[in-house]
């Protein structure tokens, strides 16, 4: 990697770390393509210097070494090169229009798909710690994320398919947005930006509707993701039935992904996090149905792992208590189980996959 100061920085070099500030939060995720708005912020922020990617971390000879090493190595550098190709289907939507649909299929039957179905989809996602929070990243994930889910829920492979879809799409609308609003999260924005960025869910939709080979579920995501059961979503207010499965199922993988990745102005949670705020929401905003099946599975598959607490003490997933319970049992060591719906003040602060 190298070290530069701003005045060196160009649009299109990759962040080698993280920049943090003062207090602890992102600036920006190492992994994050610089843009012209993003060296001017760090100009701003005073930030002296930044670490960028050198040749060698950029090329193909470095990136097949890494994903010699292990299974999710492999997923990462599989990863890295779907990146690429999601950018020119983005902006090439930009420019017409349109979505070019044959890739985008083409896509997701070479590479999201197939990577949604490797068992350890969840831990790679997490392990990739510090996946920029753009729109091209954040498809991707939630792409992969909708496809295992449609895996629990045992829907035909055909429907998983157009699940997987519209998970990738289902931000298509945001090509559209200004510069400075692209990597902006809906928690940070008031008035006209907040119109704008409501404004992305029709576009979308409007954007899909002009490709007869991609369903109306597809369409739909695109349109409802924001949407919730009880009707306090957004843009349309709509409730129950009224919104679409695929929707649903969007809304919950958008969710997980915006709390367990690193997001400007935000502190990146661990999985427990992300299963406590789906529980909490189960009976309001989501769906209750998948939010059952989704906890359960998720949680089967952090049994084992090893967590750090927020006490200082390192342990073992040993089980949750039963099938609704938000905590897990650690196992500190043979004498000590910790069951952290007992003791709230416990958190779980650092997770690493089995």
């Amino acid at each position: 990697m190298k070290e530069l100061t701003i005045d060196e920085l160009e649009p299109g070099m990759e962040l080698a770390r993280t920049i943090l500030n003062d207090d602890m939060v992102v600036v920006l995720s190492e992994n994050t393509l610089l843009t012209k708005a993003h060296i001017t912020r760090l100009e701003f922020l005073n930030v002296p210097y930044v670490y960028v990617k050198d040749e060698y971390e950029l090329s193909p000879n470095y990136q097949n070494v890494m994903a010699m090493f292990n299974r999710s190595n492999a997923f990462a550098a599989q990863y890295r090169e779907v990146v690429h190709e999601v950018n020119d289907i983005f902006t090439s939507t930009l420019k017409d229009d349109k979505v070019p649909a044959e890739k985008t299929k083409e896509l997701v039957k070479e590479d999201l798909m197939p990577m949604s179905k490797q068992s350890g989809a969840i831990d790679y996602l997490y392990e990739l710690n510090h996946m920029a929070d753009d729109v091209y990243n954040h498809s991707i994930r939630v792409s992969i994320l909708a496809g295992v889910i449609g895996k629990w829920l045992l829907m035909p492979s055909r429907q998983v398919t157009d699940l997987i879809t519209a998970g990738f799409l289902h931000d298509i609308g945001k090509v559209h947005f200004p510069e400075r609003l692209q990597n902006r999260q809906v928690e940070t924005l008031k008035g006209e930006d907040f119109e704008t960025y409501l404004q992305h869910t029709y576009d979308g939709y409007k954007i899909l509707a002009t490709s007869p080979e991609l369903s109306e579920g597809i369409k739909l995501a695109a349109l409802q993701h924001h949407e919730a059961l009880d009707g306090s979503g957004i843009p349309d207010g709509l409730s129950g039935d009224k919104i679409h499965q695929f929707s649903r199922i969007i809304a919950i993988a958008d969710l997980y992904d915006n709390i367990t990745t690193e997001r400007e102005g935000f502190v990146r949670q661990t999985p427990f996090a992300a299963i406590a705020k789906i529980t909490e929401l189960m009976y309001s905003k989501l769906d209750p149905e998948i939010c059952v099946v989704i906890l359960k599975r998720i949680k089967d598959a952090f049994l084992g792992s090893t967590v750090v607490l927020n006490n200082g003490l390192t342990g073992t997933i040993l089980r949750y208590p039963d099938d609704l319970a938000i905590h897990p049992l650690i196992k500190i060591d043979q004498d000590n189980i910790i069951d952290l719906n007992e003791h709230r003040g416990i958190k779980i602060v650092e997770y690493n996959a089995k």
